[in-house]
């Protein structure tokens, strides 16, 4: 269940930085701390950033290599737990502690702020739901 939430983690990542980072471009890994114009700077962060979620998917598919194979819902489960962990860990610690940019900078940031916390609790519900149902 680990490696299908550390998985779920690179995932989210993903998801987060080609959704709100590159399709809506509501802000960039570093556009809290720096000027949104400095469009080489911006790129780099979110390069990195994608760079971090590439390793966790690398890391958690190495861990799935190291076990039996999980049951598809426990797979599915864990993949949306650790996908909720990453909207948790990086919107408490990103957007809230750090403020290194927030969902979407403006009048509503702390609605966008919020609800993508929301997001993250109920991934993280059904996640463990689905992991749960089908262990039995």
């Amino acid at each position: 269940m680990i490696a299908a939430v550390v998985l779920g983690v690179g995932i989210g990542g993903f998801l987060d930085g080609i959704v709100i980072h590159q399709l809506l471009g509501w802000h960039h890994m570093l556009s809290g701390w720096y000027p949104s114009s400095d469009v080489h700077l911006m790129m780099i962060g979110d390069g990195l950033f994608h760079l971090l979620c590439l390793v966790i998917v690398l890391v958690g598919v190495a861990l799935l290599n190291r076990r039996a194979p999980l049951p598809e819902r426990v797979l599915l489960g864990g993949i949306l737990a650790g996908w909720g962990v990453f909207n948790l860990v990086e919107g408490v610690v990103d957007h809230q502690v750090l403020g290194i940019h927030h969902v979407r900078p403006g009048p509503d940031q702390l609605v966008y702020d919020l609800g993508f916390l929301a997001s993250g609790v109920v991934l993280l519900a059904i996640g463990a739901l689905f992991a749960r149902r089908a262990r039995g």
